[in-house]
């Protein structure tokens, strides 16, 4: 049996989908745990295991909780390096909750200093002088500014670290970067000897993520975004851990109806949204007309009757930010993205009884919410549809699945369309 050797923590579920992509590509069995196994439950067998949260959003203290229960677990189940995984645009608030996460797992591992790296240049998404851009400009001009839960408005890592954290955060600049493996973990040893706790680390490359990587092989915690991962794997063969595997994508084949949820409010997946749209039949719910999870559920329900075959129906809750703001004036923040989760849970749980066995969720809540209501426990991780959203193989109390969890700033503009085709 195969013993797990990385430990990962996702704070989403989403962002568990597009690291284990990272990961399987790169030669790593992956599989996503979904929720906090109990003490007692057994791990799968794979070279790296994932457990999938939702504390993104959660209150600190919970999204702390369940991430010192992850490690218990994952560090029960024999990994022994171990990976706490955020979205590539820092999603976060001056609260939380990644430094206080971090903080916690670099506590109980006993260890003082950690890099913070999300930089993803395949998704864009790249860090210069401490600070995270997306594409061409910086992050809070990104559309990132208007998320509705985690507005980012501050692209300058070091600052909106040093404010979530008691520690201070210190920065290994791009000049650094460039020379490579051991000046990178020079810098990071310099930092820790100065009392940093973490190191904001520039990224514009993925050579300059697989040399952050291997410079960070003997760390017991790494943090980041799902790109930092790809130096990972070789550290592990290095060392004599790690065969060298061309199956660790393979999963097995599921025929049914196929369907798209959207529930993002994202620029990438707007934009999505309407590529599809004439291409696929689409029903495009809206909720602040109809701010009540049991009715759109009931509406979409209605509408699908007929429509499901080989060819994908897409069903979207997604909205601009005008719209949402609306809705959140309406209801509450919280309860205006519950309620989504609601409704399109309830969407995908009667689209399973109706045969549909592939599925695509987009956003990261979205994806949780769909992911508890059918019952999923295991994921098992193939190959990338778009850079960061593989197919799974999803295992649990229900049928079998082939399902796609998108994040909502990820896919190219005809993802929803080709997505099938590449499943």
């Amino acid at each position: 049996m195969t013993k797990p050797i990385l430990g990962c923590i996702a704070d989403d579920f989403t962002g568990a989908t597009d690291l284990a992509t990272m990961l399987v590509q790169n030669g790593m069995r992956t599989v996503q745990v979904v929720f906090v196994p109990g003490p007692n439950d057994p791990a799968p067998e794979a070279d790296a295991l994932i457990v999938a949260l939702k504390s993104r959003t959660a209150p600190v203290a919970e999204a702390v909780a369940d991430s010192r229960a992850a490690l218990t677990w994952l560090r029960q189940a024999g990994c022994t390096q171990f990976f706490f995984k955020y979205c590539s645009t820092f999603d976060s608030t001056d609260d939380g909750n990644i430094g206080p996460v971090a903080d916690a797992l670099l506590a109980d591992l006993g260890a003082g200093f950690a890099l913070a790296c999300p930089a993803f240049p395949a998704n864009g998404r790249s860090v210069y002088q401490g600070h995270l851009f997306a594409g061409a400009v910086l992050l809070n001009e990104s559309g990132m500014q208007d998320h509705p839960l985690t507005p980012m408005t501050d692209p300058n890592l070091v600052r909106v670290l040093s404010r979530q954290t008691d520690g201070t955060v210190g920065l290994v600049a791009y000049p650094t970067v460039v020379q490579g493996a051991q000046a990178i973990r020079r810098a990071m040893t310099g930092l820790k000897e100065q009392g940093r706790r973490y190191a904001i680390i520039d990224a514009v490359t993925n050579d300059d993520l697989v040399a952050i990587g291997e410079a960070a092989a003997n760390h017991p915690l790494i943090t980041g975004g799902s790109g930092i991962a790809m130096g990972l794997p070789e550290n592990f063969r290095r060392a004599g851990l790690l065969p060298i595997r061309t199956d660790a994508g393979t999963l097995p084949d599921v025929d049914g109806h196929a369907a798209i949820l959207a529930g993002s409010c994202s620029r990438a997946t707007l934009f999505q949204i309407a590529k599809a749209r004439g291409q696929m039949p689409t029903l495009e719910l809206d909720p602040l007309s109809t701010p009540d999870a049991g009715a759109l559920a009931a509406e979409a329900l209605a509408w699908i009757t007929g429509k499901l075959g080989p060819t994908p129906i897409l069903i979207a809750a997604s909205a601009p930010p005008d719209k949402v703001a609306a809705l959140q004036a309406r209801l509450g923040r919280a309860e205006a993205g519950a309620m989504i989760e609601e409704a399109m849970a309830e969407i995908a749980e009667a689209l399973v009884a109706r045969g549909v066995r592939r599925l695509i969720v987009a956003g990261g809540e979205t994806s949780g919410a769909v992911v508890q209501r059918l019952g999923i426990s295991h994921l098992r991780i193939g190959a990338a549809i778009d850079p960061g959203v593989p197919w799974t193989y999803a295992e649990g109390s229900g049928p079998a699945l082939r399902l796609a969890l998108k994040s909502g700033n990820f896919g190219a503009p005809d993802f929803f369309v080709k997505a099938f085709h590449e499943g």
